[in-house]
């Protein structure tokens, strides 16, 4: 049984982590990619499939060339479950403040 890919095993690779960075800025070609990084085109075309399969990026064919673009509603899904350890981080912190600022008073 083939498990089904996610966002953050598609994040996981810096490599993919770059290849989403660039292509922030425009839909580009594997051999642009490619030219950014010290591997293949091949290698980039591996990591590129991956970020298909989780939908990160979307591919589209314009004549002999197929052109990838960020799918920025799928990164949506790690910024929500980073909302959560931010919220959970700023309740703690928090609680931190209240407690510093009793033991300030306690020590007056």
């Amino acid at each position: 049984m083939e498990t089904r890919r996610d966002v953050f095993q598609a994040i996981a690779d810096p490599t993919r982590r770059a290849i989403i960075m660039l292509l922030t800025a425009g839909a580009m070609t594997p051999n642009t990619l490619a030219e950014h990084f010290n591997s293949s085109r091949q290698a980039v075309s591996k990591h590129l499939q991956i970020l298909t399969a989780c939908e990160i990026v979307n591919q589209e064919q314009q004549g002999r060339e197929i052109y990838y673009h960020l799918n920025a509603d799928k990164m949506k899904e790690i910024e929500k479950w980073l909302e959560q350890f931010r919220q959970l981080l700023a309740k703690r912190f928090n609680q931190l403040d209240h407690v510093l600022e009793l033991l300030k008073r306690n020590k007056k």
